[in-house]
């Protein structure tokens, strides 16, 4: 976005970036909410959750035409006139405020007592601020279908879809494969790589690589335990991981994910997927470029591993690339530019 609007000014509710990160803002000044200046905020500003939707509120963005937000929790939220513009592209509904409420109680040890009520009270109040909020956006833009149909479900809006951008062009293709399959990711709850280990342990003639670190790693090691055709690289260097990639037999994902940036990376590499059919995967995988598996579960995981051997010689890495390709920088650049100059012209046009 910004370097669609290369002028645009920048808001945030804080701004804790270390500087070995900050290349992407080209010099510009962050203009932060009063939670910047919390006591604690640069290292527990998350725990200010319940101040962030008053905190964005306050920004005064009455002298803009054109308003765009990023939002994952509550960027949506700022205030605009009838005479502005707001476009809003969401990277998903805040999970813990609607679905996962019980599921982030339980991994938080937050089921019982007083800290318990008022979380639950918190993620109440959340929730009702979040609908009304989604009220004040002219345009909502989704990363995916399946978040369109979560905005859909929690806010009652409509939304248009238009992938991210993903750098396809820092992985080259390769038509070559090894023996290997191959996931790398966080080692959190979520991404279920426990059970593509638990898959793997039971099949001892086909070998594979984790790369990844996380809480969950411990776990991630008990399931592989035992089995010599597991490999456990913990968190690798880019080069390398790049590499394990481009000759994986194939690139194995049990995420119910929003959308799967590393999915379309591997796809960039040339190599075919095996993910869990449900989240951003849908949007992903196309015939000829991998498959997709119906339940979370280890059984799930080693039966479509074994199909995949049956369909792997129709699947071409150049495919693949292929329908990476799709989800370019430059793709989504021209699709969003497109949408949001679609409704100012359609705005001008009404007011003449």
């Amino acid at each position: 976005m910004l370097d669609l609007w290369p002028h645009a000014d920048l808001f945030a509710v804080c701004d804790m970036l270390p500087e070995n990160e900050r290349g992407f803002l080209r010099g510009r000044e962050v203009r932060t909410s009063f939670i910047q200046n919390l006591p604690f905020a640069r290292r527990h500003f998350r725990k200010y959750l319940g101040l962030m939707p008053l905190a964005v509120e306050q920004f005064d963005l009455s002298g803009y035409d054109l308003v765009l937000s990023s939002n994952h929790a509550v960027a949506k939220g700022v205030i605009t006139g009838p005479g502005q513009l707001h476009v809003s592209y969401v990277h998903s509904p805040m999970r813990y405020a609607w679905d996962l409420q019980h599921q982030y109680l339980r991994q938080a040890g937050l089921e019982r007592g007083p800290m318990s009520l008022y979380t639950r009270w918190l993620l109440h109040r959340l929730r009702l601020w979040d609908r009304a909020s989604a009220a004040g956006v002219d345009s909502i833009v989704a990363n995916s279908a399946y978040i369109a149909d979560r905005i859909a479900k929690t806010w009652r809006r409509n939304a248009t879809v238009i992938h991210p951008p993903v750098d396809v062009d820092h992985f080259a293709l390769s038509e070559s494969r090894e023996d290997h399959y191959l996931i790398a990711a966080r080692m959190v709850p979520y991404k279920r790589v426990e059970l593509v280990a638990e898959a793997f342990r039971a099949m001892p003639e086909r070998r594979l690589v984790i790369c990844g670190d996380g809480p969950g790693l411990a776990q991630v090691r008990a399931a592989a335990a035992g089995a010599p055709n597991i490999e456990l690289r913990g968190r690798v260097p880019q080069t390398e991981l790049i590499a394990l990639t481009r000759s994986a037999r194939a690139f194995v994902y049990a995420a119910e994910e929003d959308f799967g940036i590393g999915m379309v990376e591997a796809q960039a590499c040339g190599t075919p997927l095996i993910a869990f059919g449900r989240g951003g995967a849908r949007d992903i995988v196309r015939p000829g470029t991998g498959l997709l598996f119906g339940e979370q579960s280890a059984e799930s995981i080693a039966a479509a591993v074994r199909r995949f051997e049956t369909l792997a010689p129709a699947m071409d890495p150049r495919s693949c690339r292929a329908n990476a390709m799709r989800f370019s920088v430059s793709a989504f650049r021209a699709r969003f530019r497109s949408h949001v100059e679609g409704l100012m012209e359609e705005r001008k046009a009404a007011a003449a």
